[in-house]
C-alpha cells in the first residue's frame, strides 16, 4: 500500500513503517534488545512520523505495536538519562530536562493531541512511557501476555508526559493513586477491567486483530473519522461537556460539512451503494 501514499515519510532507524492494509499504517518500534525503550533522538523521530501521519491523505488510521515477544515498550532509555545527569552534575549544571520528552522540538505520544486515531497493540511490558504512550492511544488491543506499570516512582522519577490527568479521567482517582503511586504493574486481564484496554487476545492474534479493528476505520470517510476523533477528545479534555460540545461543533463539525465526503457519504446512500471517500478535508 506504501506506492498509494503522496508524500514520502521521515527517514527512521528506531521505527519501522509498513502498510498492512489500504489507509493503515503500521508503526513498530525497533529496539528489541532495549525493550524498545526510547531515546532522545527516537522522540524526535516518532514526533516527526506522527506529524507526518497527520499530514499523509491517503492515511486514516495509525497501529503502534514493539518488536519481539516481550517489549510494547518499557519508556525512557534511563541509562541514556542518567548519562546527561551525571554530565550535568559534573560540569555543575542544573540537572533537570534531561528526559527524552524534554528535547525541544519532541511531542511524544503519551502527550500527541494529533487528528487521526492510534491503535495500540500492546505485545508486551508497556511500563513508564511506554504505559504512558497507551493510556493516550485511542483504541488499546493488548496481548494476554502484555503487561501496564508506571514506574517511574521506583526509580526516583515521577510520569511526567501527560499521563496522570489522561489516567484519572479514565479510571477514577483511586484506581489512578494506586497504579501511579505504588509504581505496580497489572495483567492485561486487569487493564481491560479498569478501562485501559479494549480487548485482550492471545498473543498470536494481536496483530490480526488490531488490522482487522484498523480497516473498520479506514474505510469510513476520513474527515468522519477526523472529526469524530475531536469530539471525543474534546469531551475527554474539558470539564463541561456542553462546553466540550460546542467547541467541537464550531470547528471540525464545521469544516466536515464542507466537504465532498459528506456529500459522497449521503449522495451513495441515496444510490444504495458503497460510498467512494476521498482524502480528508479536516
Amino acid at each position: 500500500m506504501a506506492d498509494a501514499l503522496q508524500t514520502q515519510p521521515p527517514p527512521t532507524s528506531f521505527l519501522k513503517l509498513s502498510y498492512p492494509s489500504a489507509r493503515v499504517l503500521l508503526i513498530t518500534m525497533s529496539r528489541e534488545k532495549d525493550l524498545n525503550c526510547t531515546s532522545a533522538s527516537a522522540v524526535l523521530e516518532m514526533t516527526a512520523i506522527f506529524r507526518w501521519f497527520d499530514a499523509e491523505p491517503s492515511l486514516t488510521v495509525a497501529i503502534l505495536t514493539g518488536a519481539g515477544k516481550k517489549a510494547f515498550s518499557t519508556g525512557a532509555d534511563l541509562k541514556e538519562w542518567n548519562a546527561k545527569v551525571a554530565q550535568a552534575a559534573a560540569e555543575g549544571k542544573d540537572t533537570g530536562g534531561a528526559g527524552p520528552g524534554n528535547v525541544p522540538g519532541a511531542e511524544g505520544l503519551s502527550n500527541r493531541r494529533g487528528k487521526k486515531p492510534f491503535i495500540a497493540a500492546v505485545n508486551g511490558m508497556a511500563l513508564g512511557g511506554g504505559c504512558e504512550n497507551v493510556v493516550n492511544c485511542d483504541i488499546v488491543i493488548a496481548s494476554s501476555t502484555a503487561t501496564f506499570g508506571l514506574v517511574e516512582v521506583k526509580r526516583g522519577l515521577a510520569p511526567y508526559s501527560g499521563v496522570l490527568p489522561r489516567l484519572i479521567r479514565t479510571v477514577g482517582l483511586q484506581r489512578a493513586s494506586e497504579f501511579a503511586l505504588t509504581g505496580k504493574i497489572i495483567s492485561a486481564q486487569t487493564a481491560e477491567n479498569w478501562g485501559l484496554v479494549n480487548t485482550v487476545v492471545e498473543p498470536e492474534k494481536l496483530l490480526p486483530t488490531a488490522i482487522e479493528w484498523a480497516q473498520e476505520i479506514a474505510e469510513i470517510s476520513p474527515d468522519s473519522i477526523i472529526c469524530t476523533r475531536a469530539m471525543l477528545r474534546e469531551g475527554w479534555t474539558t470539564a463541561d461537556v456542553v462546553e466540550a460540545t460546542n467547541i467541537s461543533n464550531g470547528r471540525e463539525w464545521v469544516e466536515l460539512q464542507k466537504g465532498e465526503n459528506m456529500r459522497e457519504g449521503l449522495k451513495a446512500f441515496q444510490e444504495k451503494r458503497k460510498p467512494r471517500w476521498g482524502g480528508p478535508r479536516l
